[in-house]
């Protein structure tokens, strides 16, 4: 997989601080999100910058979709996270879609193992929902 170039230093930064195990995984993640609103016109380009110290990604035009974000699980370096805003209904639509498909931790993250690729097309649909949250949310 080829990876897109950073545009933010402090971003590509803190993909070199991840430990090994969690960085290749991460780029991948990081890719799938920018594949995934580079497809859609709903959704645009996107920012990508650091919030609360972890890289994030959201759309660069207003009330399309809310802030998605992605760590290491603190303490962890075989897992890694992808959050979203806890206060949005997403985790709930995503096990809704996909009960058995990934894990999830409350009402704010899907949960990864370094060791193994989550399913790419549930996952890419996940992120078209937060990204065009506020698109559909409100129906």
């Amino acid at each position: 997989m080829t990876f897109s170039p950073f545009a933010d230093e402090a971003v590509e930064a803190k993909f070199r601080s991840l430990p090994e195990p969690l960085r290749q995984p991460m780029l991948r993640l990081r890719q799938t999100i920018l594949a995934v609103a580079a497809a859609s016109p709903d959704i645009g380009r996107l920012t990508e910058t650091l919030k609360w110290g972890e890289p994030a990604w959201l759309p660069e035009r207003p009330r399309i979709g809310t802030t998605l974000r992605a760590d290491g699980l603190k303490g962890s370096v075989t897992h890694y996270a992808l959050y979203v805003h806890c206060q949005t209904s997403l985790i709930e639509t995503f096990s809704r879609h996909y009960p058995g498909q990934f894990s999830y931790e409350g009402n704010r993250a899907l949960i990864f193992a370094a060791g193994s690729e989550p399913p790419a097309e549930p996952l890419a649909h996940c992120i078209a929902l937060a990204l065009t949250y506020h698109r559909w949310a409100k129906r």
